[in-house]
């Protein structure tokens, strides 16, 4: 950090830091990049990493990991909350319309794999976990009974009252097939919606449309479920008015059926029970209004929240973990420690080998993508990055940062290697600083102001 400050370059290294938003682990580039005239053949303009400090530009990295980097997170969390709000109130190319058509917020949960320590509040009191006065005694000589009043925060939420009768092949399964449940369930979904407005497949697609946009959440026990609004439109999409028979109500009663039909078969496997999973029997679905406590901007927010994080609050690394890893020495709670041992047991089995439980033992099986939705459904997030390149170009130019060029006479060559990524310890402490953010080791800020 010292040396850093001494620096005589540090105020473009400070400049940088800003630029990317104080990303913590921003990736280095070396190259150059040259403007010259079509017409003329000359050059006109020429940026180089040569004179940057230490020969690097650094550029954010733009991951969606809250647990990695908070400030390239916090993007993706608000481009996420504008792509779901717009699909529910308007705005980003989609009318304001949409607002009228049916809209529900649906949660899809998993099934139990075992009984978990678990939080229960009821009247504004905590509940205690599992109190049983006749409980039962498992085979591994567990009583199955939890009489403990358990705080928020408390790193037992989720875990197995006795881990040797918890289902982990099951759990980790589940994650796995969870995506493939997924789409059958919005398949069964438009069929029950034909089949409740009299119609067929084709008929359907010709009067209305659904759409969706949805995001995973982990519970504490580690599996994933999914967090979804779904809406009907007219034929050509938000655009276009449903027709006067696709209610809020008739999708309720698609969606619940959907749910409750849609079953997905795991491979034999030589000593492994015969598996189907279903969704659980926890399903909400609730309508969304614009007022009330289901409100446009708290789905949104809502999703947006979940579309940063992943399987951390299991208690799991946020790194790949291979074969040749020491699971005894990872410093992780032996629940996480038996999922993820799972996920590499099962992954090496050729009639699972098409799930790479191996490459996604750190997500505990899941391999689907986070936040997803259907193509109709709002704005993309390549128009939200676009959007906001634009807008940063503009503002370079009307600064005079950058030189007014015409396109279509300007040739532009470029060149960029990588040169590596992340920040020391001490330029992590300075980051924090300039950016007044938490630094990562949660050293007070008042400690990196006295450094």
């Amino acid at each position: 950090m010292v040396s850093r400050l001494r620096d005589p370059h540090y105020e473009r290294w400070a400049s940088q830091i800003r630029r990317t938003g104080g990303c913590r682990q921003p990736i280095h580039l070396r190259g150059k990049v040259e403007h010259w005239d079509r017409a003329t053949g000359t050059l006109l303009h020429r940026y180089s990493t040569n004179l940057e400090p230490d020969g690097v530009l650094r550029v954010a990295c733009k991951t969606r990991r809250a647990s990695r980097c908070p400030s390239c997170a916090e993007t993706y969390r608000a481009d996420t909350y504008q792509l779901v709000r717009a699909g529910l109130v308007g705005g980003k190319g989609v009318p304001a319309s949409v607002s009228a058509h049916p809209c529900l917020f649906v949660t899809l949960t998993a099934p139990s794999f075992g009984t978990v320590h678990t939080r229960r509040e009821k009247n504004g009191k905590v509940q205690p976990c599992h109190a049983r006065r006749d409980a039962e005694t498992c085979p591994h000589g567990t009583v199955m009974s939890c009489t403990a009043r358990h705080g928020a925060d408390e790193k037992c939420l989720g875990e197995p009252l006795c881990q040797d009768c918890y289902d982990y092949a099951g759990s980790v399964l589940f994650n796995a097939m969870s995506p493939e449940l997924w789409r059958r369930f919005t398949e069964a979904l438009r069929r029950r919606v034909a089949k409740n407005a009299g119609l067929t497949q084709r008929e359907l697609r010709d009067q209305a449309m659904i759409s969706f946009a949805k995001v995973a959440e982990y519970q504490r026990r580690g599996v994933v479920h999914f967090h979804a609004v779904i809406r009907l439109d007219g034929p050509d999409g938000p655009a276009t008015t449903p027709p006067a028979w696709a209610t809020a109500d008739l999708l309720a009663d698609a969606v619940r059926h959907a749910a409750s039909a849609v079953t997905v078969t795991v491979p034999e496997v030589p000593g492994e029970p015969a598996r189907a999973f279903q969704w659980g029997t926890q399903l909400d679905v609730r309508q969304i209004t614009m007022d009330g406590d289901l409100t446009d901007q708290a789905v949104a927010g809502y999703i947006a929240k979940y579309a940063t994080k992943a399987a951390e609050c299991v208690g799991t690394l946020d790194r790949r973990i291979n074969l040749l890893d020491d699971l005894a020495a990872l410093p992780i709670r032996e629940h996480p420690r038996r999922l993820i041992a799972e996920c590499l047991r099962l992954g090496v089995l050729d009639e699972l080998t098409e799930f790479r439980l191996v490459q996604w033992a750190h997500m505990l099986g899941f391999r689907g993508h986070f936040s997803t939705k259907s193509r109709r459904y709002s704005t993309t997030l390549g128009d939200l990055r676009a959007a906001r390149t634009d807008h940063m170009r503009d503002e370079q130019i009307s600064t005079g940062r950058l030189p007014l060029f015409d396109e279509d006479t300007v040739l532009v060559i470029s060149h960029w290697d990588y040169a590596g990524r992340g920040l020391s310890a001490g330029e992590q402490l300075l980051v924090a600083a300039l950016t007044g953010t938490q630094p990562p080791d949660h050293t007070s800020r008042l400690e990196v102001a006295h450094g």
